[in-house]
C-alpha cells in the first residue's frame, strides 16, 4: 500500500509524526524501484523484513492472489495446506510455460517478474566476480546433473549425429550418468598421474577425437571442481582443442564460482578457445537448499536453446530461495563469503599438513585444486575395514563430508565399471581421507575437526597396537 497516494486526516495522525514514517517508506519503495528497474545486486543485503514485503507484493500480483479470482482451469496454483502457502509466500505457479523455462507466464506476472529478476541477479553476480564475458545465465530448478543432461539434449539438437562425449575421469556418479541419461555414449578419458595428484591428459583427448572423428564427437566434457587429489581439468587447454576442432565444450562447474583461480580460468579459456556452457550448483555456491544449478553461456542464443529444452513447467521454489538469498547477502556479502573461504583453505591446508607431518604421513600435492585436500592413510594399518572405520568414527562424532577412499572398491555405473572408484583412477596403491574448504565453512569447524580427527586417530593406533 503507497500511503503517498492517500489522503490521512489529521485527526487520525499528526502530519509531523506521519511525514516521518512516509520519508521511511518513501525510501523503503525507492530501494525496491532501483532493483527492479536496474536489475542489480544491492551492494548491502537488505534485511529480512525488507525482502519479505517485496516478495509479497510480487506475490500479489499472481491470479491465485487476486482478491476477486474466479479459476476454470485444471492448474490454478491452489494450495490445500496454509503452512505449505506460507513456506512459497503463496507463489503456486512456478517459472516458465510448458517447454520453456525463460517465457513467460499470463495468470503470473508476478512470479514471472521474480525468475526474471533472479536470473538477471544471479548474471550480474557472475559478471562482478571475474566472468565479465558472460552473455547469460539461467536458473534450472533441477540438480546439477540432471542440468548437464539438459545441456547434452541442447547440443544433441545441433549434432543429431554425434553419439559420443568425451569425457575427463571424475568419480561423481551424477555427472558421469548425466551422459547416460541423455542417452549417449561416454568415452572415459583416464587422468594422468603425477606423484599421486591427477591431471587432465590433453594427448589422450586429442588422439581420442582423432580416431572418432570430429562429425561423431557431441562434446568434449570437463570438471574444475573436485575431490582431491585430483585437479581441475585444463579447462583453457581443452577449450582451444574445442574450438580449433570445432566441438562443442561442456563444463561442470559444480562448486566453482567460489574459487576465483578458477573463474579466472574460465573467462580465458573463453577468450582464446571454446565453452558453450559451464554448469555450477546453487546450493554450493549460493547456500541455498539442495535441487537448483545455474546454466551459463558466453552465447546467449545457445543458452536459450537449454531454456527451451525443458519439458514442462518448473517449480518456482528455487528461484524464491535464491532471490531471497541474494538480497540478503548482497554483494558484499557474498565477496566476504569468498575471501573467508580462501583465507580458511590455506588454514585447512596448513594444519592438515602439521598433523601429516606428525604423523607419518603427507598431503597429496595437488596445487591445482583449491577446495578440496587429500591426507594419505598408509599408517593406519593395511587392513580395508581399519581404514574404512576411521571414516565412520569422524561420521559418528559429527564429522560430515570427510571421505576414506581405498584402493580396493569397484562400482558399476549404468554399465561402466569403475575400478578403485572414489580416487578417479584405476591403480591407487594408499589410502587417503579428503576434506574441503567450501564456501561457509568456519574456522571454528577446522579447529573442531582436527580436535576429533587427533582424537580417532590414536584411538585406531591403539586398537592396530594391541592386535
Amino acid at each position: 500500500m503507497n500511503l503517498d497516494q492517500i489522503n490521512i486526516p489529521r485527526k487520525l495522525v499528526p502530519d509531523n509524526y506521519l511525514q516521518l514514517g512516509l520519508a521511511a517508506q518513501r525510501s523503503k519503495q525507492r530501494t525496491f524501484k532501483e532493483l527492479i528497474e536496474k536489475r542489480k545486486l544491492p551492494e548491502t543485503g537488505w534485511s529480512d523484513e525488507q525482502i519479505e514485503e517485496l516478495v509479497l507484493q510480487l506475490a500479489s500480483l499472481d491470479s491465485n492472489n487476486f482478491p476477486h479470482k474466479v479459476g476454470l482451469g485444471e492448474r490454478e496454483a491452489r494450495i490445500a495446506c496454509k503452512l505449505v502457502a506460507r513456506r512459497h509466500y503463496n507463489f503456486g505457479h512456478g517459472i516458465g510455460r510448458s517447454g520453456d523455462l525463460l517465457e513467460a507466464q499470463p495468470k503470473a506476472a508476478g512470479s514471472t517478474l521474480l525468475s526474471r529478476l533472479t536470473n538477471a541477479l544471479i548474471l550480474d553476480l557472475v559478471r562482478g566476480i571475474g566472468l565479465p564475458s558472460c552473455a547469460d545465465c539461467f536458473l534450472v530448478p533441477m540438480c546439477t546433473g540432471m542440468s548437464l543432461t539438459l545441456c547434452l539434449q541442447s547440443l544433441r539438437k545441433r549434432r543429431p549425429a554425434a553419439q559420443y562425449v568425451l569425457w575427463s575421469r571424475i568419480d561423481q556418479k551424477s555427472c558421469f550418468k548425466a551422459i547416460t541419461a541423455a542417452g549417449l555414449n561416454p568415452v572415459i578419458i583416464p587422468c594422468r598421474v603425477n606423484e599421486e595428484a591427477l591431471y587432465t591428459d590433453i594427448n589422450l583427448f586429442r588422439e581420442k577425437v582423432e580416431l572418432l572423428g570430429v562429425e561423431n564427437i557431441l562434446c568434449l566434457y570437463t570438471t574444475t571442481s573436485c575431490f582431491a587429489p585430483r585437479n581441475s581439468d585444463d579447462i583453457v587447454e581443452i577449450s582451444k582443442l574445442a574450438k580449433q576442432k570445432q566441438i562443442p565444450h561442456l563444463v561442470n562447474n559444480a562448486y566453482g564460482l567460489q574459487v576465483k583461480i578458477i573463474v579466472r580460468q574460465l573467462e580465458r579459456a573463453n577468450q582464446i578457445g571454446r565453452i558453450d556452457y559451464f554448469v555450477q550448483s546453487s546450493d554450493k555456491n549460493l547456500l541455498v537448499p539442495v535441487g537448483g544449478a545455474i546454466v551459463g553461456s558466453f552465447n546467449k542464443s545457445q543458452l536459450h536453446e537449454v531454456a527451451s529444452s525443458y519439458a514442462g513447467r518448473a517449480s518456482g521454489s528455487q528461484s524464491l530461495d535464491v532471490f531471497m538469498t541474494l538480497l540478503s547477502l548482497g554483494r558484499n556479502g557474498f565477496q566476504s563469503l569468498i575471501q573467508q573461504r580462501a583465507e580458511n583453505f590455506i588454514y585447512l591446508r596448513d594444519s592438515l599438513r602439521k598433523f601429516a607431518e606428525s604423523h607419518g604421513e603427507v598431503v597429496i600435492d595437488s596445487s591445482y585444486n583449491s577446495i578440496s585436500l587429500a591426507i594419505t592413510l598408509g599408517t593406519i594399518s593395511p587392513d580395508e575395514d581399519d581404514v574404512t572405520q576411521l571414516g565412520s568414527m569422524l561420521h559418528m562424532r559429527g564429522v560430515s563430508g570427510a571421505r576414506v577412499v581405498v584402493p580396493w572398491q569397484t562400482k558399476t555405473i549404468d554399465g561402466h565399471e569403475f575400478v578403485g572408484f572414489g580416487s578417479h583412477r584405476n591403480d591407487l596403491k594408499v589410502p587417503y581421507l579428503t576434506v574441503a574448504s567450501a564456501l561457509g565453512i568456519t574456522r571454528e569447524e577446522i579447529d573442531k575437526f582436527f580436535d576429533i580427527f587427533g582424537r580417532c586417530w590414536h584411538q585406531l593406533v591403539k586398537i592396530k597396537m594391541k592386535a
